[in-house]
């Protein structure tokens, strides 16, 4: 891809945005630049090409993944200010991206409490899903290998695995979910079952015992999505 090519798709993509926000002020608004900057990279004519450093900004603002406006997101480049038939060729629309801060084992128990999603000193990492959470959301890093399955058994969450948390999810048997015991300030990750009409949070590592659940904890949210970084 040469250097046209990247501009092209950068300023189709920028424009999508700009519709989706309601025009090039509220775009500018959105990403803390004035409308007249943003005309000359966006607008009719424009004067200047959307650099990296721009697009990077961009994409952080509007919550996609970094690189999200050098891709073409539709089958082949077009003309930005193209119309067509809606009967014949329906518009595709954007992947909606979300970003969920990653919390400790001890900020979980106090961020599942929160009102809004990005408590204060909490934004400073975060990861990016397509997941659109149901109530507060976060990623908390597993620790130990508690849910290291024995091999060929899945599901199996290894040490380093991210897990997406939403508080908003009921927590019902046979889910994974995250819980803090009243004896720690830190969060667990299990798995709950009920047997014998008696729920506990079991591991997925059978060298660990089952812990009963008998109003000794509180369940901060319900896992709904994992992955690993290599």
């Amino acid at each position: 891809m040469d250097m046209k090519e990247i501009a092209q798709i950068r300023l189709e993509n920028v424009r999508q945005l700009a519709k989706e926000a309601g025009g090039t002020t509220p775009f500018a608004i959105k990403v803390d630049r004035e409308p007249t900057q943003m005309s000359r990279v966006m607008g009719a004519n424009p004067t200047k090409n959307i650099g990296s450093k721009l697009a990077r900004h961009i994409e952080s603002c509007f919550g996609k993944p970094s690189g999200w406006l050098d891709y073409d997101h539709e089958s082949g480049t077009r003309d930005a200010d193209a119309s067509y038939d809606a009967n014949t060729a329906p518009a595709a629309q954007p992947i909606r991206y979300h970003r969920y801060p990653v919390v400790s084992e001890v900020q979980a128990g106090w961020f599942a409490e929160c009102i809004v999603p990005y408590p204060a000193g909490m934004e400073e990492r975060h990861e990016t899903t397509d997941y659109d959470a149901k109530g507060p959301a976060f990623w908390l890093e597993v620790t130990g290998d508690s849910m290291t399955a024995p091999a060929g058994v899945k599901p199996s969450v290894p040490e380093g695995t991210l897990v997406l948390v939403d508080t908003g999810i009921e927590p019902t048997p046979g889910k994974l979910v995250v819980a803090q015991l009243d004896e720690s300030n830190e969060a667990t990750f299990k798995k709950l079952i009920v047997d014998g009409g008696q729920r506990y949070l079991k591991p997925l590592n059978p060298a660990y015992p089952l812990i009963p659940i008998n109003g000794n904890c509180r369940i901060l949210g319900v896992a709904v999505e994992a992955k690993t970084k290599l």
